[in-house]
């Protein structure tokens, strides 16, 4: 896939994938178990294990493990950036004989971030990159917890993708969801593992990598363009996603 950022640990044993947000179609290598984690939310169609395709709608912070010997199949006409670990040989996870999947998984997204923030690194911290990675695929894989209303939650995801720029509230969000503050934060929380302020925040930084990487519009519009109240909270929010500024990560996209 064009635009992945693959880098390889523990002799090659181990392969960290960070996965652009594009369209894709792809099929899982068998010889591998997987573990991912969406750091945006996915809509396509996937079949695992089987031909039959079904629809699929994944929320950021969900955590999938795949065995080895499972095929999986899956495409998306928008895609989502995705972080993905690749092992080969004996298995450090319990995984059993089927494919698991956890919405909610905080620290999953958590490491998430901050595999991709080492990833993108202009000089790679290899320890803290070998670190951090093990304890992804050390993560337990535990079972969902039930939330109600998830085609309402899928209605906030859907305003806050289409306006983030704008000033939103935890009002503005809840009448979305059809039910008070208190009532969408807890199952907001449930869902993605993450507040609705920092899942908005992290929509908007991602808005933000896509200007910078695309051309020269100054900082300011950028920030503006996306929701930041001004130049250095687009520069706060960047450092804290990424560790650059958004000067040294649009250096990166330059042709020299």
């Amino acid at each position: 896939m064009p635009g992945v950022l693959e880098h390889r640990l523990l002799d090659g044993r181990l392969v960290l994938q960070l996965l652009p947000a594009t369209a894709y179609s792809a099929r899982d290598p068998l010889q591998w178990q997987t573990l991912g984690v969406t750091l945006e939310r996915q809509r396509g169609v996937h079949a695992i294990d089987s031909d039959r395709r079904e629809d699929f709608d994944t929320w950021p912070g969900t955590l999938a493990l795949t065995p080895k010997g499972i095929e999986v199949f899956s495409e998306s006409a928008t895609g989502g950036e995705y972080l993905l670990a690749r092992w080969q040989g004996e298995a450090p996870l319990l995984a059993g004989a089927r494919r698991l999947q956890c919405p909610g998984h905080a620290l999953a997204l958590a490491l998430g971030g901050e595999m991709r923030r080492l990833l993108l690194a202009s000089v790679r911290d290899e320890l803290a990159l070998e670190q951090c990675a093990l304890a992804f695929v050390g993560l337990p894989q535990k079972p969902a917890a039930a939330v109600a209303s998830l085609p309402r939650l899928g209605l906030v995801l859907q305003q806050i993708a289409e306006q983030y720029a704008e000033p939103l509230s935890l009002a503005h969000l809840a009448v979305t969801y059809g039910h008070n503050e208190l009532r969408l934060l807890r199952d907001f929380r449930r869902a993605l593992g993450i507040t609705p302020h920092a899942w908005i925040t992290e929509v908007r930084v991602q808005a933000a990598r896509r200007l910078l990487e695309q051309g020269d519009l100054p900082l300011a519009a950028i920030a503006q363009d996306c929701g930041f109240a001004h130049q250095s909270h687009l520069g706060s929010a960047l450092r804290k996603s990424l560790g650059m500024t958004p000067r040294s990560y649009r250096q990166r996209f330059l042709i020299p």
